[in-house]
């Protein structure tokens, strides 16, 4: 079962002539969209899936290791996993006691919207 995720990676303190390897490497991992550079992070973002079980934390593990490896030599490397399938959320419903109470409300601004179309401009 494959799970829908957004991941972020940013790279710092990497050997600069390494830039490409680094991204074709990151992206033959996950389909990373446009790479930005900026004070000297490379920085990307891209939906996709998990599968096969593996866990977020395996994957981080294994996108670093293929960054590293790019690199020939540490560079700092994170990882923001985030699981699309189950966002926190809000949900507001409203019904007749509400639309009584918020009446005076939708009535006022019905007449203003009235007052301010009736005047020539």
């Amino acid at each position: 079962m494959s799970r829908a995720y957004n991941m972020g990676i940013e790279i710092s303190g990497h050997d600069t002539d390494k830039t490409m390897a680094i991204k074709d490497a990151a992206n033959g991992e996950w389909e990373f969209d446009d790479w930005d550079q900026h004070d000297g992070k490379l920085i990307a973002y891209a939906d996709g899936h998990l599968g096969g079980g593996e866990t977020e934390e395996q994957f981080a593990e294994r996108l670093t290791k293929t960054a590293w490896r790019a690199n020939g030599k540490f560079c700092y490397v994170s990882i923001v996993a985030t699981y699309l399938e189950d966002f926190p959320y809000e949900k507001y419903s409203f019904d007749e006691d509400d639309f009584e109470r918020l009446k005076a409300e939708i009535e006022d601004n019905a007449d203003a919207s009235s007052d301010a179309a009736a005047k020539p401009k």
